[in-house]
Protein backbone atom coordinates (compact mmCIF):
# COMPACT_ATOMS: atom_id res chain seq x y z
CA UNK A 1 0.00 0.00 0.00
CA UNK A 2 1.59 3.38 -1.15
CA UNK A 3 0.91 6.09 0.71
CA UNK A 4 1.66 9.64 -0.75
CA UNK A 5 0.70 12.96 0.50
CA UNK A 6 -1.82 11.20 2.83
CA UNK A 7 -3.38 9.63 0.68
CA UNK A 8 -3.44 5.43 0.01
CA UNK A 9 -3.36 5.14 -3.66
CA UNK A 10 -4.83 1.89 -5.91
CA UNK A 11 -1.91 -0.46 -5.69
CA UNK A 12 -2.97 -2.69 -8.75
CA UNK A 13 -3.56 0.21 -11.13
CA UNK A 14 -0.79 2.02 -13.29
CA UNK A 15 0.92 4.92 -11.37
CA UNK A 16 -0.66 7.52 -13.96
CA UNK A 17 -3.41 6.33 -13.32
CA UNK A 18 -3.01 5.60 -9.34
CA UNK A 19 -1.71 9.29 -8.45
CA UNK A 20 -5.06 11.30 -9.59
CA UNK A 21 -6.67 9.70 -7.01
CA UNK A 22 -4.73 12.28 -4.62
CA UNK A 23 -6.33 15.75 -5.16
CA UNK A 24 -4.98 18.37 -7.03
CA UNK A 25 -3.42 15.37 -9.34
CA UNK A 26 -5.30 15.38 -12.80
CA UNK A 27 -3.53 13.30 -16.03
CA UNK A 28 -1.60 16.00 -17.15
CA UNK A 29 0.17 16.65 -13.92
CA UNK A 30 0.06 12.96 -13.46
CA UNK A 31 2.48 12.63 -16.26
CA UNK A 32 4.38 15.59 -15.70
CA UNK A 33 5.70 13.86 -11.60
CA UNK A 34 5.91 10.32 -13.53
CA UNK A 35 8.43 12.02 -15.65
CA UNK A 36 10.38 13.92 -13.00
CA UNK A 37 10.34 10.64 -11.12
CA UNK A 38 12.03 8.94 -14.18
CA UNK A 39 9.51 6.27 -13.98
CA UNK A 40 7.58 4.21 -16.74
CA UNK A 41 3.98 4.99 -17.34
CA UNK A 42 3.33 1.36 -18.12
CA UNK A 43 4.10 0.30 -14.53
CA UNK A 44 1.92 -0.45 -11.87
CA UNK A 45 1.98 0.66 -8.51
CA UNK A 46 2.88 -2.62 -6.83
CA UNK A 47 5.91 -2.91 -8.94
CA UNK A 48 7.41 0.37 -7.73
CA UNK A 49 10.19 -0.25 -5.09
CA UNK A 50 10.30 1.79 -2.06
CA UNK A 51 12.83 4.24 -3.48
CA UNK A 52 10.50 5.26 -6.34
CA UNK A 53 8.09 5.92 -4.08
CA UNK A 54 9.95 7.81 -2.63
CA UNK A 55 11.10 9.75 -5.71
CA UNK A 56 7.41 10.62 -6.48
CA UNK A 57 6.46 11.78 -2.68
CA UNK A 58 9.54 13.81 -2.90
CA UNK A 59 8.70 15.76 -6.44
CA UNK A 60 4.90 16.18 -5.27
CA UNK A 61 6.06 17.28 -1.97
CA UNK A 62 8.69 20.25 -3.77
CA UNK A 63 6.60 21.41 -6.62
CA UNK A 64 2.88 20.92 -6.04
CA UNK A 65 -0.03 21.91 -3.43
CA UNK A 66 -2.11 19.65 -3.13
CA UNK A 67 -5.05 17.60 -0.61
CA UNK A 68 -4.71 19.39 2.23
CA UNK A 69 -2.98 22.46 1.36
CA UNK A 70 -4.99 23.02 -1.93
CA UNK A 71 -8.36 22.74 0.28
CA UNK A 72 -7.61 25.02 2.65
CA UNK A 73 -6.29 27.63 0.04
CA UNK A 74 -9.85 27.33 -1.79
CA UNK A 75 -11.66 27.29 1.00
CA UNK A 76 -9.33 30.65 1.95
CA UNK A 77 -9.88 32.14 -1.30
CA UNK A 78 -14.11 32.26 -0.72
CA UNK A 79 -13.79 33.14 2.66
CA UNK A 80 -11.84 36.16 1.41
CA UNK A 81 -14.50 36.98 -1.42
CA UNK A 82 -17.13 36.60 1.46
CA UNK A 83 -15.81 38.98 3.59
CA UNK A 84 -15.23 41.58 0.95
CA UNK A 85 -18.74 41.68 0.39
CA UNK A 86 -18.29 41.27 -3.81
CA UNK A 87 -20.18 40.06 -5.72
CA UNK A 88 -18.93 36.13 -6.31
CA UNK A 89 -18.60 36.34 -2.49
CA UNK A 90 -22.45 37.39 -1.86
CA UNK A 91 -23.36 34.33 -4.17
CA UNK A 92 -21.26 31.92 -2.40
CA UNK A 93 -22.83 33.41 1.05
CA UNK A 94 -26.41 32.49 0.11
CA UNK A 95 -25.62 29.25 -1.65
CA UNK A 96 -26.09 30.41 -5.04
CA UNK A 97 -24.28 29.94 -8.86
CA UNK A 98 -21.39 31.46 -8.88
CA UNK A 99 -20.70 31.70 -12.55
CA UNK A 100 -24.02 33.93 -14.19
CA UNK A 101 -25.82 30.74 -14.09
CA UNK A 102 -29.63 31.00 -14.22
CA UNK A 103 -31.54 30.20 -10.91
CA UNK A 104 -35.21 30.74 -12.12
CA UNK A 105 -34.91 26.96 -13.25
CA UNK A 106 -32.09 24.60 -12.88
CA UNK A 107 -29.05 25.40 -10.19
CA UNK A 108 -30.55 22.63 -7.88
CA UNK A 109 -27.38 21.07 -6.98
CA UNK A 110 -26.07 23.95 -5.81
CA UNK A 111 -29.61 25.31 -4.05
CA UNK A 112 -30.58 22.04 -2.60
CA UNK A 113 -33.97 19.93 -2.96
CA UNK A 114 -36.89 22.25 -3.74
CA UNK A 115 -38.85 23.88 -1.18
CA UNK A 116 -42.61 23.74 -1.08
CA UNK A 117 -44.57 26.89 -1.26
CA UNK A 118 -47.30 27.48 0.93
CA UNK A 119 -50.67 28.62 -1.17
CA UNK A 120 -49.11 28.18 -4.56
CA UNK A 121 -51.34 25.51 -5.93
CA UNK A 122 -54.43 25.75 -7.46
Amino acid sequence: MARIAGVNIPTNKRVVVALQAIHGIGPALAGEIVEKANIDKARRVNELSDAEILQIREAIDRDYLVEGDLRRETAMNIKRLMDLGCYRGLRHRRSLPVRGQRTHTNARTRKGPAKAIAGKKK
